[in-house]
């Protein structure tokens, strides 16, 4: 039996812009998803997943469609589940060359399921690092994060980036442009608060919905690049220790993201109660459409106030995870 944890994470900038070419930077934080994987003789996968924000469910299948569990919760979050965890252990499989074997699989983890905070990556990277182990094979975290990216962007459609999967295996602060993949080093500790509305939006649908602005209007496609803009001074403020740039800067990333149409109005909500609690700064973080804020505040101020704004069910502080995937 092994047992593996990965981080999920925030993105301090570059949403969205990243599917572009643009720079993004998350940053890991400290909730994690954990997976214990035991090998077994039949070849199949029996998966026990109580804390993914699905209400739990147990289910015994092999891979196909036939094998979807009848269990009371949306049945696209349930069918991607399933899918990233079959994907981490079809990865875990090549990488081990052992095609044929299965696993007895058990999913535990802090981060909610579809909020921006890269649930799906964090079971994706400790599914494999767990059962490439279990097998008896250690591979390197950038390895890791190739492999469950591979995965994401199956389960995604192609619309996955590999910002949140790098990010999860490195963890700390990373930058990621297309192929160009690196930690960023020497940052200082960043105090963050997450809010959190208690739904999730649709990925693929606000990923195109920007897509459409993008493609229809110039002043879209300039705001993408903005973001690009805003991206690279955040890296050097980052850089320099400059937290309160970075958090100015945050502010600035919200403005152009609901400029793309991709806040709502309890984000929006969220976003503007930490800011008026004296938070350096504040913005969605993720897809958008609903899920979570992300502010800096080494106060209790931002926290408090979230707890009561309308739509905010949970508020808390996650500070910078500077450890990335590891065997528990």
């Amino acid at each position: 039996m092994t047992v593996a944890s990965a981080p999920g994470k925030v993105y301090l900038f570059g949403e969205h812009a990243v599917v572009y070419g643009e720079p993004a930077v998350p940053c890991a934080i400290e909730r994690r998803a954990r997976v214990t994987a035991e090998e077994r003789g039949d070849g199949r996968l029996r998966v026990d997943a109580d804390d993914l924000s699905l209400d739990g469910f147990t289910v015994t299948y092999s891979g196909g469609p036939e094998d979807r569990p009848d269990v009371d919760v949306p049945t696209g979050l349930v069918e991607a589940a399933m899918g990233y965890v079959s994907g981490a252990i079809e990865q875990a499989r090549e990488a081990a060359a052992a095609p044929e074997t299965g696993f007895d699989l058990t999913i535990e983890s802090d981060i909610p399921l579809g909020a921006g905070l890269g649930s799906s990556a964090a079971v994706v990277v400790a599914a494999i690092d767990a059962a490439t182990r279990e097998l008896g094979v250690d591979l390197a975290p950038e390895e890791i994060a190739d492999r469950a990216f591979r995965v994401e962007y199956e389960v995604q459609d192609g619309q996955a980036a590999r910002a949140d999967t790098f990010c999860s295996a490195m963890g700390g602060a990373v930058r990621v442009q297309d192929e160009d993949k690196r930690r960023l080093e020497g940052i200082p500790n960043l105090p963050f608060v997450v809010g959190y509305d208690g739904g999730a939006g649709d990925t693929g649908e606000l990923v195109s919905g920007v897509r459409t602005l993008r493609e229809e209007y110039g002043f879209a496609a300039d705001t993408v690049s903005a973001i690009g803009d805003l991206v690279r001074e955040g890296e050097a403020a980052l850089e320099a220790g400059d937290v309160a740039e970075v958090g100015r800067l945050m502010d600035f990333n919200h403005g152009l993201l609901s400029a793309l149409g991709v806040s709502s109005r309890s984000l929006d909500a969220m976003v503007w109660a930490a800011r008026d609690a004296d938070a350096l700064g504040a913005k969605l973080t993720g897809a958008g459409g609903g899920g979570c804020i992300v502010a800096l505040d080494e106060t209790e101020g931002a926290r408090t106030a979230l707890r009561y704004t309308p739509g905010c069910e949970e508020a808390f502080r996650a500070e910078l995870d500077r450890e990335g995937v590891r065997a528990e």
